[in-house]
Protein backbone atom coordinates (compact mmCIF):
# COMPACT_ATOMS: atom_id res chain seq x y z
CA UNK A 1 0.00 0.00 0.00
CA UNK A 2 1.35 3.28 -0.32
CA UNK A 3 2.25 5.17 2.78
CA UNK A 4 0.77 8.78 1.67
CA UNK A 5 -2.38 7.35 1.56
CA UNK A 6 -2.04 5.40 4.63
CA UNK A 7 -1.02 8.38 6.42
CA UNK A 8 -4.37 9.95 4.69
CA UNK A 9 -6.56 7.69 5.69
CA UNK A 10 -4.95 7.41 9.29
CA UNK A 11 -6.12 11.08 9.43
CA UNK A 12 -9.92 10.00 9.35
CA UNK A 13 -8.91 7.35 12.63
CA UNK A 14 -7.18 10.25 14.57
CA UNK A 15 -10.36 12.48 14.21
CA UNK A 16 -12.07 9.95 15.49
CA UNK A 17 -9.97 8.97 18.89
CA UNK A 18 -9.60 13.13 19.09
CA UNK A 19 -13.28 12.96 19.47
CA UNK A 20 -13.61 9.73 22.15
CA UNK A 21 -11.02 11.68 23.79
CA UNK A 22 -13.56 14.56 24.07
CA UNK A 23 -16.49 12.56 25.42
CA UNK A 24 -14.47 11.40 27.75
CA UNK A 25 -13.51 7.99 26.20
CA UNK A 26 -10.51 5.61 25.15
CA UNK A 27 -8.61 7.66 22.42
CA UNK A 28 -8.68 5.14 19.86
CA UNK A 29 -10.27 5.54 16.49
CA UNK A 30 -10.96 3.56 13.22
CA UNK A 31 -12.02 3.30 10.00
CA UNK A 32 -13.05 1.03 7.65
CA UNK A 33 -12.25 1.62 3.45
CA UNK A 34 -13.13 -0.28 0.54
CA UNK A 35 -10.80 -1.16 -1.99
CA UNK A 36 -11.66 1.30 -4.25
CA UNK A 37 -10.78 4.02 -1.49
CA UNK A 38 -14.41 4.92 -0.32
CA UNK A 39 -14.79 5.36 3.55
CA UNK A 40 -17.66 2.81 4.54
CA UNK A 41 -17.25 3.73 8.00
CA UNK A 42 -15.81 5.32 10.71
CA UNK A 43 -16.06 5.26 14.29
CA UNK A 44 -14.17 5.68 17.93
CA UNK A 45 -14.04 3.56 21.07
CA UNK A 46 -17.10 4.25 23.05
CA UNK A 47 -16.89 1.50 25.76
CA UNK A 48 -16.79 4.59 28.53
CA UNK A 49 -19.68 6.54 26.84
CA UNK A 50 -21.91 3.57 25.73
CA UNK A 51 -21.50 1.21 29.16
CA UNK A 52 -20.53 -1.17 26.07
CA UNK A 53 -17.17 -3.57 26.66
CA UNK A 54 -17.23 -4.81 23.13
CA UNK A 55 -17.35 -1.36 21.79
CA UNK A 56 -14.17 -0.94 20.29
CA UNK A 57 -12.85 1.56 17.88
CA UNK A 58 -12.33 -1.24 14.99
CA UNK A 59 -16.36 -2.62 15.76
CA UNK A 60 -17.85 0.79 15.71
CA UNK A 61 -16.30 1.64 11.98
CA UNK A 62 -17.01 -2.17 11.26
CA UNK A 63 -20.99 -1.30 12.48
CA UNK A 64 -20.78 1.98 11.16
CA UNK A 65 -19.93 0.36 7.25
CA UNK A 66 -23.32 -1.89 7.65
CA UNK A 67 -23.40 -5.37 5.68
CA UNK A 68 -21.19 -5.78 2.94
CA UNK A 69 -21.03 -8.83 0.43
CA UNK A 70 -17.59 -9.21 1.25
CA UNK A 71 -14.72 -7.56 3.21
CA UNK A 72 -12.39 -8.56 0.16
CA UNK A 73 -9.97 -5.66 -0.11
CA UNK A 74 -10.80 -3.92 2.30
CA UNK A 75 -8.51 -1.81 4.71
CA UNK A 76 -9.16 -1.10 8.87
CA UNK A 77 -7.61 1.99 9.36
CA UNK A 78 -7.21 2.30 13.56
CA UNK A 79 -4.88 4.60 15.35
CA UNK A 80 -3.36 1.66 17.61
CA UNK A 81 -2.51 -2.05 16.95
CA UNK A 82 -5.44 -4.41 17.38
CA UNK A 83 -6.19 -5.97 20.47
CA UNK A 84 -6.77 -9.84 20.11
CA UNK A 85 -10.82 -9.09 19.94
CA UNK A 86 -10.46 -6.40 16.83
CA UNK A 87 -7.65 -9.15 15.51
CA UNK A 88 -10.12 -11.47 15.38
CA UNK A 89 -13.27 -9.64 13.67
CA UNK A 90 -10.32 -8.98 10.70
CA UNK A 91 -9.58 -12.32 10.28
CA UNK A 92 -13.63 -13.40 10.49
CA UNK A 93 -14.53 -11.23 7.51
CA UNK A 94 -11.54 -11.38 5.75
CA UNK A 95 -10.56 -7.53 6.36
CA UNK A 96 -7.50 -7.82 3.43
CA UNK A 97 -5.07 -5.24 4.83
CA UNK A 98 -4.59 -3.10 8.66
CA UNK A 99 -2.94 0.37 8.41
CA UNK A 100 -2.02 0.90 12.10
CA UNK A 101 -1.27 4.11 13.63
CA UNK A 102 1.16 3.53 16.35
CA UNK A 103 2.28 -0.14 17.97
CA UNK A 104 4.41 1.41 20.94
CA UNK A 105 1.80 2.38 23.31
CA UNK A 106 0.05 -1.42 23.18
CA UNK A 107 0.92 -4.49 20.93
CA UNK A 108 -1.41 -5.79 20.20
CA UNK A 109 -2.30 -9.17 17.76
CA UNK A 110 -1.05 -7.24 14.24
CA UNK A 111 1.81 -9.85 14.06
CA UNK A 112 -0.72 -13.00 13.85
CA UNK A 113 -2.86 -10.92 11.91
CA UNK A 114 0.28 -10.72 9.41
CA UNK A 115 1.20 -14.17 9.80
CA UNK A 116 -2.55 -15.34 8.90
CA UNK A 117 -2.10 -13.33 5.16
CA UNK A 118 -3.44 -10.14 6.10
CA UNK A 119 -1.11 -7.16 4.94
CA UNK A 120 -0.50 -4.96 7.60
CA UNK A 121 1.04 -1.10 7.47
CA UNK A 122 2.96 0.32 10.89
CA UNK A 123 3.11 3.74 10.87
CA UNK A 124 4.89 4.38 13.73
CA UNK A 125 2.80 8.04 13.64
CA UNK A 126 4.18 10.36 16.48
CA UNK A 127 1.10 11.76 17.16
CA UNK A 128 -0.94 8.34 17.57
CA UNK A 129 1.71 7.52 20.03
CA UNK A 130 1.51 10.73 22.05
CA UNK A 131 -2.05 10.79 22.07
CA UNK A 132 -2.19 7.14 23.92
CA UNK A 133 1.14 8.10 26.18
CA UNK A 134 -0.82 11.04 27.59
CA UNK A 135 -4.24 9.08 28.49
CA UNK A 136 -2.43 6.45 30.05
CA UNK A 137 -0.33 8.47 31.83
CA UNK A 138 -3.66 10.45 32.98
CA UNK A 139 -6.14 7.68 33.11
CA UNK A 140 -4.27 4.36 33.87
CA UNK A 141 -7.31 2.49 35.56
CA UNK A 142 -9.30 3.56 32.74
CA UNK A 143 -6.84 2.16 30.24
CA UNK A 144 -5.65 -1.11 32.57
CA UNK A 145 -9.72 -1.78 32.17
CA UNK A 146 -10.30 -1.22 28.23
CA UNK A 147 -7.12 -3.73 27.74
CA UNK A 148 -8.51 -6.20 30.25
CA UNK A 149 -5.90 -5.91 32.86
CA UNK A 150 -8.41 -3.81 35.15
Amino acid sequence: MDRAQAQDWLKTAVAEARAGLAEGGVPIGAALYAADGTLLGRGHNRRVQDGDPSLHAETAAFRAAGRQRSYRGTTMVTTLSPCWYCSGLVRQFGISRVVIGEAETFRGGHDWLAAHGVEVVLLDDPECAAMMREFIRDRPALWNEDIGEG
